[in-house]
Order: C-alpha cells, then structure tokens, then sequence
C-alpha cells in the first residue's frame, strides 16, 4: 500500500506502485508513473508525463517533469524517462523533451544528483552519472555512463561528455569531452585523461601507462590529427577504451572537440 502523507497533491492519473512513499506537500500530476519503493521526502513535485524508476529518492523542491525551457513548446506531450535507484538531491529541475527534438529526455540509472543540479530539454544522462551541486545541462546535451560533472559547470547544447570522463568545478564545456577525458577551466580544456577514475574502476600501472601512451600519441604526435587519428586506431585495436574515444571523435557530434590547449 502507498503512503501518501494527506497533504500531498496526486493526480487521479498518476500510477503508483504500492510501495510508494510521497511525504508531505508534494505534488504528483498527470500521467505519472512511480515504480516500486520509490520516495519523494517533501515538497517535491514530479509535473507530468514522467517516469520514475524503482527505488529513486526525491528530494524537497525538486521540479521533476517539467515544462521544456525552449520557446518553441507549446504543450505537445513530451516526456523525461528516469532509471532506478537515482538519488536527486534538492532543488534540481529535468525538464521533459521537446517536438523540435526527441521530444523525450532520458536519465539513467544510480546517478547523484546534487543540489541545484539542471537537466535541460532532450537530454541523454547515462548510468552512475555524478552532477555536483549546480552543474548544468543544456538542451540535447549527451552524457555518457559513470562521467563525473564538477559543481556550477555548464555543459553547452548538443554537447558530448563521454563515459568515464571528469568534468571540474566552473568549467564552461563548449566542445565535446572525449571518454576518460579530463577537462576543466574556463572555457574547459582538456587537460589529460580522468586518472582517479580509471583507477577507481580497477585499472593497473600497465593498463594506465598504455591509455596515456595513446592520448599523448593522439594529441601530441606528429602529423596532422586525422593522421594521429588513424595510427592511433591501428596501433592500439586492442584497447576498447581508445577505440571508444577515436569513435567518439569520428562521430557526427554538432560541438567542435574539446582539446589540450584550446
């Protein structure tokens, strides 16, 4: 059965698991799913048209679901998808998608979000994301999985973050970070790979050592960078994680790639 403090607001559309806990004064509006065990402490409102996932905590003053900021919307139905088990700390606000894009934004799975944190319109968030508190995404900004985001950045429309990659505090992220990158400074440069985080996840010396060899092969070597591009791919096949970043550059992404010295 769902508690529902009795100053809580639920739309009679809205669908609940019955392990659902909603505290008081918050608000639940239309065409909104809330998957088992998942809680909003107080004064939280999840709009419409969302889908929470299973056991995602939310926060007091948290605006979830809503209205896309985009000139443009004039109430056609778009959605926000969020996976399980998210923490969504207080005060940030997903807006759902728009016409003009996918018209759904989409957040993964075990992701913390802190204070103040801002998901823009038709967004793709990925599993164990960290948004520190304030860091921001704008409209059909793609970030990928386990990618850490510094307090007060801003990652730019349409930009890419790729999995594994940091993000410092402050950074204005006007170009694409490429996986593992390590990006910080305003505007963000790219200033090496996300060791912590490599090393964190299990990587060994020799692991590291190779991954650093082809970043300095990529973007110090000699050549052009289309000729780096292609060494690089043929000297280290056998590492996924430089064949995810050199797929990661040859894709069509709509921001030039955050680079060391830029």
């Amino acid at each position: 059965m769902s508690r529902i403090h009795p100053t809580a607001v639920v739309d009679g559309s809205a669908r609940l698991a019955e392990d659902v806990e909603i505290g008081p004064w918050c608000i639940v509006g239309p065409n909104v799913e809330l998957r088992p065990g998942v809680r909003l402490v107080s004064h939280a409102v999840v709009q419409q048209d969302t889908t929470v996932g299973d056991r995602t905590t939310i926060h007091p003053f948290a605006v979830i679901g809503g209205d896309p900021q985009h000139n443009g919307y004039k109430g056609e139905p778009v959605r926000l998808e969020i996976g399980s088990d998210n923490v969504i700390r207080e005060h940030c606000s997903f807006n759902r998608g728009t016409p003009q894009g996918t018209g759904v934004t989409r957040v993964g799975s075990n992701g913390l979000f802190m204070t103040g944190a801002h998901i823009g319109h038709d967004c793709v968030v990925g599993d164990n994301v960290v948004m520190a508190n304030n860091a921001t995404l704008g409209g059909h900004a793609q970030i990928g999985d386990r990618v850490f985001l510094g307090g007060l950045c801003a990652v730019h429309q349409n930009g890419r973050v790729g999995q594994g990659a940091i993000v410092g505090g402050l950074a204005a992220v006007t170009r694409d970070v490429i996986p593992y990158g390590s990006a910080w400074g305003n505007h963000a440069r790219l200033h090496g790979l996300n060791l912590v985080g490599l090393k964190r996840k299990g990587y060994g010396k020799d692991q590291v050592r190779r991954l650093l060899a082809a970043f300095r092969d990529l973007f110090e070597g000699e050549g052009v960078f289309s000729e780096r591009l292609d060494r690089v791919e043929a000297t280290y096949a056998d590492l996924p994680e430089i064949m995810e970043i050199t797929a990661f550059i040859r894709a069509d992404g709509k921001r030039p790639l955050c680079l060391p010295g830029e």
